[in-house]
């Protein structure tokens, strides 16, 4: 493999999780580039160890400076609100949880390089998946002057030989067996892939999910109602609630119900097709929720219009475009879609399932009056007909053109 040269007195921010790979890359990067390391570690909600035991932990394995950082409540507002205001799936199915979380590392990496005077990002990503992407386009974006290594793809830092570097370093990390899976998780959702899932025949076991219960378990429902305030969602059952805490109590209660697995084949950036399994019950809650108070409370174009949008914006997000222009520019978009979406949301979860049982909004679009079949009904039916002639007259010429 070609040695990249980068000078000795050179420092490299290393986005840094506190396991095995990345702890080994510290001394990696310092062996194969001369470079000084940096260690970045960002809370996301993915739970795990305590921050402070991973920024020693990055010390003891041989960087220069350690710096964690606790994301959560950023990550919330920054990047899963919006989401959520996007009813954001990729393929229409995935709600983009790893994508999301990518550009609010990136932020924090670019901010360490500024500070600590590194011109050079890493990462752990391999050579075939969407992270690496969305790594380095976000970096790129926000330091455009910055240079990016990945140690497992430019150095072909392998499980086995960081296994080895570990051991013959005696670095403070266990080297115990490999999970079967590849797993990332944030406060949003988890995903699940490799193992006996490569093989898309294969179902899923119980095994793999933390987040969410069988939904085949019999348990009693649960109702709750989700409050919004211009497409927020501010509170729970009437307790008011930040975004954080939102999608946290919703993983746990819509987790407890089955809620949110997602077992799809989708499309990877890279141009393959990608066996993955989520399981993302707040995101899904919170998303439902709010698409159904859109459905109240956005009139009907701007709502159409919307939907196109929101593929885009999540295509965007799952590529790694957070900080493209045309990005920054749906987002305004969205914004503005949001601002009467504003109201509470009852829903049944149950069984793997969140349903949509009552609405109720002062921003409201539906007309009683327009809309019910009983007496005090306000709808002029007598001018139906005249509409329908105008409204299908291009398609009627059209028609006795062609039937001639």
């Amino acid at each position: 493999m070609h040695r990249k040269e980068i000078p000795v007195t050179e420092r490299v921010v290393l986005a840094y999780s506190g396991g095995l790979d990345t702890s080994v890359a510290i001394g990696w990067i310092a062996e194969e580039t001369g470079a000084e390391v940096i260690a970045v570690a960002v809370d996301v909600g993915q739970g795990g160890e305590d921050l402070d035991v991973i920024r020693k932990r990055a010390l003891a394995c041989g960087a220069v400076e350690a710096e964690v950082a606790d994301a959560k409540d950023e990550f919330a507002e920054e990047y899963c609100l919006p989401a959520i205001k996007a009813n954001a799936r990729y393929m229409d199915r995935y709600p983009l949880v790893s994508a999301l979380s990518r550009p609010a590392i990136v932020k924090h990496l670019v901010a360490a390089a500024k500070k600590h005077d590194a011109s050079i990002v890493a990462h752990g990503c391999t050579g075939k998946g969407n992270d690496q992407v969305r790594f380095e386009a976000g970096i790129q974006a926000l330091g455009p002057d910055l240079k990016c290594i990945a140690p497992v793809r430019d150095y072909a830092m392998t499980r086995d030989k960081a296994i080895a570097f570990c051991e013959a370093k005696q670095l403070p990390i266990a080297t115990t067996k490999k999970s079967p899976y590849s797993i990332d998780q944030n406060v949003f959702g988890r995903a699940i892939e490799t193992g006996f899932l490569e093989d898309i025949w294969n179902a899923p076991i119980e095994d793999i999910f933390e987040y969410t219960s069988n939904p085949a378990e019999p348990r009693e429902a649960d109702e709750v109602v989700i409050s919004f305030a211009s497409g927020v969602p501010v509170a729970i059952d009437g307790r008011p609630v930040t975004v954080l805490q939102a999608i946290q109590q919703l993983n746990e209660r819509a987790g407890a119900q089955g809620i949110g697995r997602i077992d799809m084949v989708e499309d990877r950036l890279v141009g393959i097709k990608s066996r993955e399994v989520y399981e993302a019950p707040g995101a899904i809650a919170l998303i439902t929720a709010h698409q159904e108070l859109e459905n109240v409370t956005v009139e009907r174009e701007l709502a159409r219009f919307k939907r196109q949008v929101e593929q885009r914006w999540g295509e965007l997000v799952y590529d790694g475009l957070w900080f493209s222009p045309l990005k920054r520019a749906l987002d305004g978009f969205i914004e503005e879609a949001n601002q009467q979406v504003t109201g509470d949301i009852r829903m049944t979860l149950h069984a793997g399932t969140a349903v949509v049982t009552g609405r109720r909004s002062e921003r409201s679009l539906y007309d009683f009056d327009l809309a019910t079949y009983d007496t005090g009904d306000t709808f002029d039916q007598s001018k139906a007909q005249g509409f329908i002639d105008i409204f299908a007259l291009s398609a009627k010429i059209a028609a006795k053109r062609d039937l001639v």
